[in-house]
C-alpha cells in the first residue's frame, strides 16, 4: 500500500465526505435520480445510476437494496438519460471466511428481478465487475441472463490477463454491452498487469476487438488521450455512432472533453452513485480518492493546509 493509500484510510469519514462530495450524488434514491436528470438537462450527458455498497452478507440488507432498486426503477420510468448499474456482492453473493463463494443462485434471481422489471421501462441495466473472484460467477450470471433478455450488459477490466478470452467467450449470436475499464481493484501479478500504460493499450485493444465481435463497447475511460485515439479509429473506420459510447466517473474534471463528445452526436455517460447508508459513500469515496492522483493530492494538500493553518 502507497502512501497516498495510507493516508486516504486514515482520513477520517467526515473529511472523506467533504473532500470526495462530487463522486457521490447524495443519499437516498431522489438524489441519484435529480443528479441524473441535471446532467441530462444542462449538460446532455447520460447517466448510469448506481446503489453504493458490495461486500453485504445480512439478508435483510439484501431484500432492502433489491427493493431499493425496483423503487429506483419505477420513479426513474421509461426515460432516455438514464441506465442503472448493480453489483453481485451487493444482491446476495459473497465469500465464506475459507473463500469459499456462496449464494450464487439467490444472487441470479435477484438480478434477474431487477433486470425483468427493468425490461417494462426499457431501462437497461450494467453488472457490474468487482475483483477477480468474482469474475467467473459474474460472467456466468449475465450470460445467463443476456440468453433471456436484451436490456442487460456487463464489465471487463483491461488490466486482467484473461480478458481477451472473456470477449472471445461472449455470445455470438446476441449483440452484448460491455463496459471496458482498466479496472479500480488491485489485482495480484500473477493474473493482471500491473502497469497502468499497458492496461490502457490493452483496453484500447479490447474496444476494437468488441467492435469486431459485433458488440457495443462502452469505453470507460478519463485518459483523453486514449479517448482521442479510439476516436480517431471508430471515424477512420466509420463505426456508426450508435455502436458504441463513452463513460467516466461523475466528479472527475473532465467536461472539456464531455463537451466535445456530446458535441460530436456521442453518448457520453457519467456513473452517479448515491447512498443509503453513508458508511458504503465513505468506502466507495476513500477507494477512489486512493486511485486517483490528482484528487488523492488534492486532499492531502487540503488536509495539511487545514491541520497547519495555512
Amino acid at each position: 500500500m502507497g502512501a497516498r493509500e495510507v493516508i486516504v484510510n486514515l482520513m477520517p469519514s467526515p473529511l472523506v465526505k467533504v473532500f470526495a462530495r462530487p463522486y457521490v450524488a447524495g443519499q437516498g434514491i431522489d438524489s441519484g435520480i435529480n443528479t441524473a436528470k441535471k446532467l441530462w438537462e444542462e449538460k446532455k450527458l447520460h447517466s448510469t445510476i448506481d446503489l453504493l455498497g458490495e461486500e453485504i452478507r445480512e439478508k435483510e440488507e439484501i431484500e432492502r437494496n433489491v427493493q431499493i432498486y425496483m423503487d429506483l426503477l419505477d420513479k426513474l420510468g421509461e426515460q432516455k438519460f438514464a441506465t442503472v448499474s448493480l453489483k453481485p456482492t451487493q444482491l446476495g453473493v459473497y465469500r465464506d471466511e475459507d473463500g469459499t463463494i456462496q449464494g450464487i443462485d439467490y444472487c441470479h434471481d435477484n438480478i434477474k428481478k431487477i433486470v425483468e422489471k427493468a425490461k417494462t421501462y426499457n431501462i437497461h441495466i450494467t453488472i457490474d465487475m468487482e475483483n477477480h473472484p468474482f469474475t467467473d460467477l459474474t460472467l456466468d450470471i449475465f450470460k445467463s441472463l443476456r440468453n433471456e433478455f436484451d436490456n442487460v450488459g456487463t464489465v471487463l477490466q483491461s488490466r486482467l490477463f484473461r480478458t481477451k478470452q472473456d470477449i472471445l467467450n461472449l455470445p455470438t449470436d446476441k449483440m452484448c454491452k460491455i463496459r471496458t475499464c482498466i479496472g479500480i481493484y488491485k489485482e495480484p501479478p500473477e493474473i493482471a498487469l500491473q502497469n497502468k500504460k499497458e492496461m490502457k493499450e490493452k483496453l484500447y485493444e479490447y474496444m476494437i476487438l468488441l467492435l469486431e465481435r459485433g458488440h457495443y463497447p462502452e469505453i470507460a475511460t478519463h485518459d483523453e488521450k486514449l479517448i482521442e485515439r479510439c476516436i480517431e479509429y471508430l471515424d477512420k473506420n466509420n463505426i456508426p455512432k450508435d455502436r458504441y459510447e463513452f463513460q467516466m466517473l461523475m466528479g472527475v474534471p473532465r467536461e472539456k472533453i464531455q463537451r466535445k463528445i456530446v458535441e460530436r452526436g456521442n453518448i457520453m455517460r457519467l456513473y452517479v452513485p448515491f447512498a443509503e447508508k453513508w458508511k458504503y459513500a465513505i468506502a466507495y469515496c476513500k477507494r477512489r480518492l486512493a486511485a486517483n492522483p490528482m484528487m488523492g493530492a488534492y486532499v492531502v494538500k487540503n488536509l495539511f493546509g487545514k491541520t497547519t493553518g495555512r
